[in-house]
């Protein structure tokens, strides 16, 4: 794993850890679900809340079964990482293939409109409500992603970022910009 990589993974756990207890536990992944959900609207009888934390609920199970080491339930950054740099992610195209129902459970709860498209506005309360990006990083987040400039992100946007943030080390990629500087 290169260093690029490595403090990649490290900003990325900290967005799973919402309690920023050093862990990430199922109870992270519920808290930020009902977060989005509640942001947008949806109460725990809604139906896309429900299909997003049914993803979640399977996307930590994944992540337990290949990084909990020492079998606690909960992932410190060593195991999540350890986890990395033994294959968890093997190839963009098993990356695409696994992350698009997570995309498009999010985009059940926010795209309000039904037109495929996130203004500014989305992506500010879904990054700040799911992974506590605040509103700068968020609006940098969206102009590097909004490469036509019209305005708006599409869910084809989101994918081709986040898998540029696991595979791709050049700094002009759009995942480059995913969840803000790297540095904070």
């Amino acid at each position: 794993m290169n260093h690029f990589l490595d403090r990649k993974l490290s900003k990325r756990f900290r967005t799973f850890d919402d309690d920023h207890n050093g862990f990430i536990e199922q109870s992270d992944f519920e808290m930020s679900v009902a977060r989005l959900a509640e942001e947008f609207g949806h109460d725990e009888e809604s139906p896309a809340r429900q299909r997003l934390l049914d993803v979640c609920l399977g996307l930590w199970q994944h992540l337990l079964q290949v990084a909990d080491t020492n079998i606690d339930e909960r992932i410190s950054e060593a195991e999540y990482k350890r986890a990395f740099a033994l294959g968890l992610l093997e190839t963009p195209e098993a990356f695409d293939q696994a992350y698009m129902p997570f995309l498009e459970s999010i985009m059940d709860i926010v795209d309000q409109d039904r037109d495929g498209r996130l203004t500014v506005t989305d992506e500010i309360r879904w990054t700040g409500a799911l992974m506590h990006l605040c509103e700068q990083d968020s609006r940098e987040v969206f102009r590097h992603l909004d490469k036509d400039e019209d305005g708006f992100i599409t869910t084809h946007d989101l994918l081709e970022a986040i898998r540029a943030y696991y595979f791709d080390d050049s700094l002009d990629s759009p995942g480059y910009w995913l969840l803000g500087s790297l540095d904070s």
